[in-house]
C-alpha cells in the first residue's frame, strides 16, 4: 500500500466516525441509552487513535484532498456535543426548563469552542475545557445526581470552555503522558463496561468512571499551577 492509500486510509477511519454517531443517534431515539453509549465508546476510540495515525502517514501532505482537521471537527460536534445534549435533555435527567436550558447552553457554546482558534495550548494541551460532553453525560446516566447538580456542573464547564484553565490530551499532551494516556484508556474501558451492564449501580464501572474522570479533568490545571501557563 502506497503512503498515499495509507493517509486516504486515516481519513475513511475518521470518516467511520459519523457512522457511529448516526446508530447513537438511531439508539438515542429510541431510549436505548446503553447502546447509545456504547457506540458513543467506539466512536471515542476512533478519534483517539485517527489523530496519531494521521500525524505518522502526514495526511495533510499525502492525501490533502480532503481536510482531516474539518473532518474531525463535524464529527466531534456530533458525537461529544450533540448527541449526548441529546440524552441529556430525553433521558429525564433535567426536568422542565432546566433541559431546555442546558441543550442551549451546551450546544451554544460548543460551537463558539470548536470554531475558537485558540483552543490549544503550545503544549498541545486544550485551552479550556474542551466539550467532551460525551464523557460528562455518560458519569451522570452512571451515578444520577440531582438535576440541580447536573445544571450546576453544565452550566460552570460551558463557562470553563472560555477561562484559560489547561485540560489535557490524552496522546498529545507530554507531560505525564505515561499516565494520562493508560487513565483515558482506562476511562473508556470503566463507559463501555458501565454501558453494558446497564449502568447497574452496583458496578465496579462507577469507581473507575468516577477516579479516570477527576483525573482527567483536574490534570492539565494542576500542570498548570506547577509549572506555570506556558509549562
Amino acid at each position: 500500500m502506497t503512503l498515499s492509500a495509507k493517509a486516504l486510509s486515516v481519513h475513511l477511519l475518521t470518516a467511520t466516525g459519523a457512522i457511529f454517531a448516526m446508530l447513537a443517534m438511531l439508539a438515542a431515539v429510541e431510549s436505548q441509552w446503553s447502546l447509545m453509549f456504547l457506540w458513543l465508546v467506539v466512536a471515542f476510540f476512533v478519534d483517539g487513535i485517527d489523530g496519531p495515525l494521521a500525524r505518522r502517514y502526514d495526511v495533510k501532505t499525502n492525501a490533502p484532498e480532503f481536510d482531516g482537521v474539518l473532518l474531525d471537527l463535524i464529527i466531534d460536534y456530533l458525537t461529544y456535543v450533540f448527541i449526548p445534549a441529546y440524552a441529556l435533555f430525553a433521558s429525564g435527567l433535567l426536568p422542565g426548563w432546566t433541559g431546555w436550558v442546558a441543550i442551549i447552553i451546551i450546544t451554544f457554546a460548543s460551537a463558539m469552542y470548536f470554531a475558537d482558534t485558540r483552543m490549544k495550548t503550545k503544549d498541545y494541551s486544550f485551552s479550556g475545557f474542551p466539550g467532551c460532553w460525551n464523557m460528562l453525560v455518560l458519569v451522570l446516566f452512571a451515578l444520577e445526581p440531582n438535576f440541580w447538580l447536573i445544571l450546576a456542573i453544565v452550566t460552570f464547564l460551558a463557562v470553563a470552555m472560555f477561562l484559560p484553565i489547561k485540560f489535557v490530551h490524552p496522546v498529545r499532551t507530554e507531560r505525564w503522558r505515561l499516565l494520562t494516556l493508560p487513565m483515558a484508556l482506562a476511562w473508556t474501558f470503566f463507559a463501555g463496561w458501565a454501558a453494558w451492564v446497564d449502568f447497574h449501580p452496583q458496578s465496579w464501572a462507577h469507581w473507575g468512571l468516577v477516579i479516570t474522570s477527576i483525573y482527567l479533568m483536574v490534570a492539565g490545571a494542576l500542570q498548570q499551577i506547577m509549572y506555570g501557563k506556558d509549562g
